[in-house]
C-alpha cells in the first residue's frame, strides 16, 4: 500500500473524506517520510512487538508501525478519523483502532490482554497541549512499557532532560527522569507538518527503568514535594513547601534540609533527584 507521508497522498486523502483539521485536538499530520520511517526505527519496533499509538490521525505513522510490529493498538479521539483510518489502514490485519480519550483507556488491561503483561513500547506524535499529561498518566499508572518514543515540542524535549540549575528544569525533568532515560533522537522542523506549527518538535525517546534510579520510600509524597517546590520555583524550600498545603510544616522542611546539610534558604530548583528522594524519606521518617 501506498504510504500517506507526503503532502500530496494526504492532501488526497483529507479531500477524499472532506475533512477539517480540530484545533481542539492540537492536529498537526507528518508530511515527511524520512521523519516518520526514523521514529519508528529510532523506537526499535520490531515483530515482537505489541505497540500502542497515541494520536494516528489519518494512519501515517501507523502504516509504517504496522509493517514492523507484530501488533499495533491506535487510538483515536477524533471519531471524524474513524473512516479514514478505516481505509489507509486497510491492507494491515495487525492493527485495532480505538475511539476513545487515551487518558481514560485502562493500558494495563490492554497490555494484558494483548500482550500477555509483557511490556509494551509507545509511539506518539501528540498534540502539544496533552504531552505532560499522558507521559505522567503511562507512568504513574505503571503501565509495564519497555520504552515510549513520542514527537513533542522541541522545548518540552529539552525540559525532559536536563538538570538542575537551569531554567528548564522542572517536575517533568524529575519525573521522567525519575522513571526512564531520556534521550533526543530527532529533531523535526515545522515544515514536516501539515497544517504548520508554529514551533519546531523534537522525537524524544524514554527508556523506562527496571527500578527507578533512586531510592524512595513514598513515591507519592515525593512527586507532592517535587510539585510544590516548583510551582513557586522562586520561593525558597521552607517558604514553597509550608505554604503548598500538603501537610509538611517550615519546621519540617528545616530538620530535613540540616540533617542534609543544605541552606535553609535553597530552592528546589537546585535539588537533583537523589536529594529530592532523600528529603521525602526524612520528611516520611518525620
Amino acid at each position: 500500500m501506498a504510504h500517506l507521508a507526503s503532502p500530496a497522498a494526504t492532501i488526497a486523502v483529507l479531500d477524499k473524506f472532506d475533512f477539517d483539521f480540530k484545533k481542539k485536538f492540537g492536529q498537526n499530520f507528518l508530511i515527511d517520510e524520512n521523519i516518520v520511517a526514523g521514529i519508528v526505527e529510532e523506537a526499535g519496533v520490531t515483530k515482537d512487538d505489541f505497540v500502542i499509538e497515541v494520536g494516528p490521525g489519518i494512519g501515517t505513522m501507523t502504516q509504517f508501525l504496522c509493517e514492523a510490529a507484530r501488533e499495533v493498538v491506535a487510538v483515536e479521539i477524533d471519531k471524524k478519523l474513524l473512516p479514514v483510518l478505516d481505509d489507509t489502514l486497510s491492507a494491515y490485519d495487525n492493527v485495532e483502532v480505538i475511539n476513545e480519550d487515551i487518558l481514560k483507556v485502562d493500558i494495563n488491561k490492554l497490555v494484558e490482554e494483548k500482550n500477555g503483561g509483557k511490556p509494551a513500547k509507545v509511539v506518539a506524535n501528540l498534540p502539544y497541549y496533552i504531552t505532560t499529561p499522558i507521559i505522567m498518566g503511562l507512568f504513574e499508572s505503571h503501565v509495564p512499557l519497555s520504552s515510549i518514543t513520542i514527537m513533542v515540542q522541541k522545548e518540552v524535549a529539552d525540559r525532559m532532560q536536563v538538570g538542575p540549575g537551569t531554567k528548564d528544569y522542572g517536575a517533568l525533568s524529575l519525573a521522567v527522569q525519575y522513571y526512564a532515560k531520556p534521550k533526543v533522537i530527532l529533531n523535526v522542523p515545522a515544515s514536516c507538518f501539515m497544517p504548520r506549527p508554529n514551533v519546531d518538535s523534537a522525537v524524544i525517546r524514554l527508556d523506562a527503568y527496571d527500578t527507578p534510579p533512586v531510592q524512595v520510600n513514598d513515591e507519592k509524597l515525593m512527586f507532592k514535594i517535587i510539585r510544590a517546590a516548583f510551582m513557586q520555583r522562586r520561593k525558597t524550600m521552607v517558604n514553597a513547601l509550608s505554604n503548598a498545603g500538603i501537610g509538611i510544616s517550615k519546621d519540617q522542611v528545616r530538620a530535613a534540609l540540616n540533617k542534609m546539610e543544605l541552606s535553609e534558604t535553597i530552592r528546589g530548583e537546585a535539588l537533583t533527584l537523589e536529594q529530592f528522594a532523600t528529603f521525602a524519606n526524612l520528611v516520611k521518617e518525620g
